[in-house]
């Protein structure tokens, strides 16, 4: 889903109000903290197109991730709801080829627990 208007980013808030993508990022080093807030500010401010090279749809599901290369491969999974805007659902290190199973459900998880109401 390629967008060139801005695109608001914001984060998936568990149900006791938790922000788990946020506390992964802040986890993270410092450079590889940075590498994904400024892919949000990019996107924030130029849309999704903007970081095109970075994008992968996660096929047969309505998920998208965001791809950060360096020293650890990390992933953040989201979902655009509408045209102008991303929810970021969730992040990992990925260590194998395939996204692992487990973390997109997760992230569908999520999801439903967000847009299923």
């Amino acid at each position: 889903m390629a967008i060139s208007s801005p695109t608001r980013v914001f984060y998936y808030l568990s149900p006791n109000n938790d922000n788990p993508v946020k506390q992964f990022i802040d986890s993270l080093p410092l450079p590889s903290k940075t590498k994904i807030l400024r892919i949000f500010q990019t996107i924030e401010d130029y849309g999704l197109s903007s970081v095109l090279p970075h994008l992968k749809k996660l096929s047969g599901t309505p998920l998208w991730e965001i791809r950060i290369l360096g020293q650890n491969s990390i992933r953040v999974i989201y979902v655009a709801p509408d045209q102008q805007s991303i929810m970021v659902l969730h992040g990992f290190i990925k260590k194998s080829q395939k996204t692992p199973a487990k973390e997109l459900s997760i992230a569908l998880k999520r999801f439903h627990l967000q847009f299923d109401k």
